[in-house]
């Protein structure tokens, strides 16, 4: 009897798990499907699910409008030059919170996370105001030192959950043998803490690569990336939905294949203590 309504509960469990994940992923599904569509098609009502005329016009149309590569390599620098950023920065912070605290480690750390509640809008008018001054608007290091700012939050967060769950024993034991702090933090730490830092990694990639409030405001032909490229289809004669679906399928693809292949990384990383 127990093991039938364990079974039962695996069951009900596995069933809702795939409508949660086939929820999730429907928009994007639809997205892509829409790409494929002509306009008309695109705004069929009822809508036209797999029973359409499949066209590739949209994307031949997008790569002629806008110059895709660029704004993909923009984007490739943006996000992973934050990420690096923020992975030199947030690792010895994190190292000295989780092995060096202080009375205040843990409300600096609330402090630094109450920052992401702070409404977006709310600091744009002087950021944008300093970034006229240094001449960073519309430049790639601009975004680059904002989206790490922005971020820097979540991956000290993360790096501290995951270097707490490292035993401080063995980073003793390495000081006795003579190991000096960046011989501590390189070779001793950073090896054992590889699921957490990858997973902070890729994280925080797709972070910067999804981030629109502050790549459209802060930018304008020269750095913009993907999220501009997509925004750059939404003009004052309407929305052209199948062309939009189309920029948006080739701007969330890169980050769609690399979160594919990484999946495995991102929750083993994840699992290893971010959310213990």
């Amino acid at each position: 009897m127990a093991r039938a309504v364990t079974s039962r509960r695996k069951t009900i469990n596995t069933a809702l798990a795939w409508a949660v994940g086939l929820l999730i992923f429907f928009p994007i599904l639809w997205t892509i499907l829409t790409s494929f569509k002509t306009e008309g098609d695109a705004i069929a009502y009822p809508p036209k699910f797999l029973f359409f005329d499949w066209t590739l016009e949209n994307y031949a149309v997008v790569q002629e409008r806008s110059n895709y590569m660029r704004y993909l390599w923009n984007s490739v620098i943006i996000a992973g030059g934050s990420t690096l950023l923020g992975i030199i920065v947030a690792v010895p912070a994190a190292w000295s919170m989780a092995f060096v605290p202080s009375k205040r480690t843990k409300d600096i750390l609330m402090w630094m996370l109450s920052t992401k509640m702070l409404p977006a809008v709310g600091v744009l008018y002087p950021i944008y105001l300093m970034f006229i001054k240094l001449g960073l608007l519309d430049t790639r290091i601009g975004l680059v030192i904002v989206l790490m700012l922005i971020n820097l939050p979540i991956i000290v967060w993360m790096l501290y959950t995951y270097f707490k769950e490292i035993p401080g024993e063995i980073l003793e034991a390495a000081r006795m043998d003579g190991a000096t702090l960046k011989e501590e933090v390189l070779y001793v730490l950073t090896p054992m803490a590889v699921p957490g830092i990858a997973s902070t990694i890729l994280l925080n990639i797709i972070l910067a690569w999804n981030e629109a409030f502050w790549t459209l405001n802060l930018t304008a032909a020269n750095a913009g990336p993907l999220t501009a490229f997509i925004a750059s289809y939404s003009s004052p004669e309407g929305l052209f939905y199948a062309k939009l679906s189309a920029a948006s399928t080739m701007a969330i693809a890169p980050i769609l294949i690399m979160g594919w292949f990484s999946q495995k990384q991102l929750v083993r990383g994840l699992t290893f203590g971010a959310v213990k």
